[in-house]
């Protein structure tokens, strides 16, 4: 099991989050794409660690034309020396059309195209291919010297992609080298629905599982007294119930009977009533969706859980090495280096 880390917050931290993380014995970061832009905090990290695996988790696909990323990628690539994953999501229909003011249509064929588009441009600047990228949805068929980067040493830039639904576990499989499972999830979906999945697209493109990595992070519920505990439990059925009233994500609630639960969650995010969401996770819900325990008690919990289901794992807290690391120091405890 590699173990990881979230990295978030302003650029000015970044460097030393990833310092920090790396003497501390963890394998890789991760960024995401929510206040911040997710490629910026990985060049300060790739310039001030020498070991950590640096990935984006996940960058926007389709906030971005394949050629730009394709370029953010290749440049994070020679600067780490090959310790860069990049790692795309799709996100939603209504933050693509209303916070992107782009269009939306078909993510999931989009893209593959996208994947698809990437790999002839890094193929077109490693071996002098030309680029001739006629998919469904991009083209790229101009490439001059002046625009082309050239060949770098470590060419071969893992792809990741992140999902909930069934059409994304297959696409992972038969087409990438990482599935990033989403934080909102249990082993029981895992089990039932991304493995299965994963293993069909895998059989599609003849490869097997070791040749596509599982990562994720865990909801963690601590704390070293009653009222630790108490503000962590709702801090994460918050969290919970924020992620389960997207109806894309219906089919977590669905795997395990709660799909009432989830249109209800909807119905409450429509109106705004936040605390009203919380109240709709159960303990019940909480135990399958997040790890619960005291300090002592979680690392074996997270053993339990994780152990043959993920090749990486990484706690939903955000890394910060001047707060509270006990989520962190458990992951560590879980599965000794």
């Amino acid at each position: 099991m590699k173990l990881d880390v979230r990295l978030a917050g302003p650029l000015s931290g970044g460097a030393e989050q990833a310092r920090q993380a790396e003497a501390m014995g963890f394998d890789g970061a991760w960024t995401s794409e929510t206040q911040h832009d997710a490629f910026l905090p990985l060049i300060l990290a790739a310039e001030h660690t020498t070991r950590l695996a640096l990935g984006t988790s996940i960058a926007i696909a389709f906030g971005r034309s394949p050629i730009v990323t394709a370029h953010l990628a290749w440049d994070l690539s020679a600067l780490s020396e090959g310790r860069f994953l990049l790692g795309l999501g799709t996100q939603v229909k209504g933050h693509i059309e209303r916070r992107y003011g782009l269009t939306w249509d078909a993510p999931g064929p989009r893209l593959r195209d996208y994947i698809k588009a990437l790999r002839a441009i890094w193929d077109c600047w490693q071996h002098g291919t030309p680029l001739n990228y006629r998919g469904e949805f991009y083209f790229h068929t101009l490439m001059t010297p002046f625009f082309n980067p050239g060949p770098i040493a470590h060419p071969r830039i893992p792809i990741h992609i992140a999902g909930v639904q069934p059409y994304m576990c297959r696409l992972a499989g038969e087409l990438c080298d990482g599935f990033q499972v989403h934080p909102f999830h249990s082993a029981k979906y895992l089990r039932e629905v991304v493995l299965p999945n994963m293993e069909e697209g895998l059989t599609a493109s003849d490869r097997k599982r070791a040749d596509l990595c599982l990562a994720s992070s865990a909801f963690i519920v601590t704390g070293r007294d009653t009222a630790e505990m108490e503000a962590a439990r709702r801090n994460v059925k918050s969290q919970i119930g924020f992620y389960a009233s997207t109806p894309n994500y219906r089919v977590i609630l669905e795997c395990h009977g709660w799909g009432q639960v989830a249109k209800d969650l909807t119905r409450k995010s429509v109106q705004g009533d936040w605390e009203g969401m919380a109240a709709l996770i159960t303990d019940e819900m909480l135990d399958a969706f997040a790890v619960v325990g005291t300090p002592d008690e979680v690392p074996l919990k997270l053993r339990q859980r994780y152990t043959g289901l993920l090749d990486r794992l990484a706690v939903y807290e955000t890394f910060r090495p001047d707060g509270d690391l006990t989520a962190q120091r458990a992951l560590l405890a879980a599965f000794p280096r």
